[in-house]
């Protein structure tokens, strides 16, 4: 029997997997690249530190991704208006467009991917995961 851990990395590589062949090259969009807009989809103004926060990734991986989506317009950089040495970060008309268009493939998979567990069963998952991203996430 496998480590629950090596379990949660093999459930992430699995997905990934999918969304690379069947998105991130249709859209030329690299995983971090979505989890960035993600973030910013949901939140929007968001710093880059806010962002590896919020993704998990490490700061240079998110330099990537932001660098990356700001290649392809997706993103923008607005100065904070209240400290002129750090800029907040939002997605373009055309970064929203396929963040909403890649959102409901994600929807889609989602759903196939949860299709043979039941609501207590996702409920219970839910609430797991969350304390494991307050543990790992060092928050209390």
């Amino acid at each position: 029997m496998d480590p629950l851990f090596f379990k949660l990395v093999r459930v992430v590589n699995l997905t990934a997997r999918p969304f690379h062949e069947r998105v991130g090259r249709e859209h030329q969009l690299t995983l971090n690249e979505w989890r960035a807009m993600a973030v910013l989809g949901a939140q929007p103004g968001l710093t880059a530190t806010q962002v590896a926060d919020q993704t998990g990734l490490d700061k240079m991986a998110v330099s990537r991704a932001l660098a990356g989506l700001k290649r392809h317009k997706r993103v923008q950089r607005h100065e904070d208006p209240t400290d002129q040495r750090r800029s907040r970060l939002y997605l373009t008309a055309a970064g929203k467009a396929l963040h909403e268009t890649v959102s409901a493939l994600g929807r889609e998979r989602e759903a196939a991917l949860f299709a043979g567990v039941d609501a207590d069963e996702l409920a219970g998952l839910g609430k797991t995961l969350d304390k494991l991203i307050l543990s790992v996430s060092g928050r209390p």
